[in-house]
């Protein structure tokens, strides 16, 4: 489906460096993680916002979801998908290879709750493509897994999914949660995540992420 939404890193040059090789989503390291990311403040991300560089999307020549390695083993027979689940839902059952069995999981960005872990899947706050489109093509296979797998930035969440597969690749200039009382919190975890990653925006995405921040009471 963890740091807070204030820790944004912010490059005085943003979009000019990748993640490090060496830091989360190489497997088994996160599985501590036991809650989702706890959203920051509305005034963070707003400045944060301003300090990211904007552009104009990327091509997508040469893109492709297996650049972006997932879902990665994270210890015990759990890979990346599976310890969302534990994360994110009530009441989590699992069998001896830790698949979900059972369970109860609040989709934000539809406000349904959800019993059947087939239901869900696990969305990429900022979409594997979108970050291609935003900087993510120049990275190394090793960085883009990190950033396929990342358990400590508000990147990973459980939702519904017609949720997701409604959002596909698409920023916020195109695509919001149909659940406007999501909005506050949606906009701080992308933001979050491009501020981090260094990731450009688009004028379109920077206008409609400040819209959403403008929800925010």
């Amino acid at each position: 489906m963890l740091t807070g939404a204030s820790s944004c890193e912010v490059s005085s040059t943003p979009g000019a460096a990748a993640p490090s090789s060496s830091t989360a989503g190489t497997g088994g390291a996160t599985t501590g993680a036991t809650k989702p990311p706890a959203a920051g403040n509305p005034a963070a991300a707003s400045a944060a916002l301003e300090q990211l560089t904007v552009a104009a999307a990327g091509s997508m020549a040469g893109y492709s979801r297996e650049k972006f390695t997932h879902w990665i083993s994270q210890g015990d027979g759990c890979d990346t998908r599976d310890v969302v689940l534990k994360r994110d839902g009530k009441g989590v059952q699992a069998d001896a290879e830790c698949k979900i069995t059972a369970g109860s999981w609040y989709s934000p960005y539809d406000d349904k709750t959800l019993t059947d872990p087939k239901a869900l899947d696990i969305d990429h706050m900022v979409p594997l493509a979108a970050g291609w489109r935003s900087g993510a093509s120049k990275w190394t296979d090793e960085q883009r897994k990190q950033f396929a797998n990342d358990l400590t930035r508000p990147q990973l969440f459980a939702v519904s999914l017609q949720s997701n597969r409604s959002k596909g690749d698409q920023d916020p200039s195109t695509w919001k949660p149909p659940n406007k009382a999501y909005w506050c919190t949606y906009a701080q975890n992308w933001v979050t995540v491009k501020s981090f990653y260094k990731l450009t925006v688009t004028a379109a995405e920077k206008s409609a992420l400040t819209d959403m921040l403008a929800t925010c009471k």
